[in-house]
């Protein structure tokens, strides 16, 4: 390979892999989506056994 163009490969491969890097810090930055969905999981799971341990699934205060 001809030297000239394995350096532009080169700098081309650097240049994505600091646009990679730039992108994974943004994203860092931002917080983690998992938080809510964790706790939006632990809700449903809360709800689901409260309606698991009411009679019927209907609340005492519905009824």
């Amino acid at each position: 390979m001809h030297p000239e163009t394995h350096l532009q490969l080169h700098h081309a491969r650097a240049a994505e892999l600091q646009a990679e890097a730039a992108a994974h810090r943004l994203a860092d930055q931002a917080g983690h989506p998992r938080e809510l969905r964790t706790r939006l999981g632990w809700t449903l799971v809360e709800l689901g056994l409260r309606l698991a341990a009411t009679p019927n699934g209907i609340h005492p205060a519905v009824a």
